[in-house]
């Protein structure tokens, strides 16, 4: 595959294409409990149907050589709605360490400067370590989408819909302090 969005890099991650070769490794951190809570239903074909098959849509975070995770990066094609939604999944080992902060950082820089001047997200309103990370990176809480998302058992439960606007960080948002070392 080749690539179709440059490769983004910061002090410890850097934001790239997926590959075949990712596919093993995205799994094993889909099906991770802790990750599994909030991206329900991953197996390799839907890995392989919602990563690999639109490239354009996901940057693979990469960490020291190993696949730490995932931004999904969702833009919107209407010129007088320059907006973007993204996600986001991290390896557990590789949380609390401001590497999903970084990631997104990375990623709404490169979204502003192309063109882009809102970014969503729409956490869980249970994932309240998600929602923190995001409330550093200048995130704003809208309001709450009820009855959004269908959780396994079949109930449904609410997410907060949350923005950060060019408006904010007209050069995006700082990338976190981080000691190195």
């Amino acid at each position: 595959m080749t690539s179709q969005q440059p490769v983004l890099v910061g002090p410890r991650v850097a934001l790239r294409d997926p590959q075949e070769s990712d596919v093993s490794a995205l799994l094993a951190i889909l099906q991770q409990p802790e990750v599994s809570l909030w991206w329900v239903g991953f197996d390799e074909a839907r890995v392989r149907a919602d990563f690999l098959e639109q490239p354009e849509s996901t940057r693979v975070i990469e960490l020291e050589g190993a696949v730490a995770g995932a931004v999904v990066v969702l833009r919107s094609t209407d010129p007088e709605y320059p907006t973007t939604i993204m996600h986001i999944f991290l390896g557990t080992q590789f949380r609390g360490q401001r590497i999903g902060e970084e990631s997104l950082a990375l990623a709404i820089r490169h979204e502003f400067n192309d063109g882009i001047t809102r970014i969503t997200l729409d956490p869980n309103v249970h994932n309240t370590g998600a929602i923190r990370s995001y409330e550093r990176l200048g995130f704003k809480t809208i309001g709450v989408l009820r009855d959004y998302q269908l959780r396994p058992g079949g109930h449904m439960e609410d997410a907060l819909f949350m923005d950060l606007t060019r408006s904010d960080f007209p050069e995006g948002p700082p990338l976190p302090q981080i000691k190195i070392g």
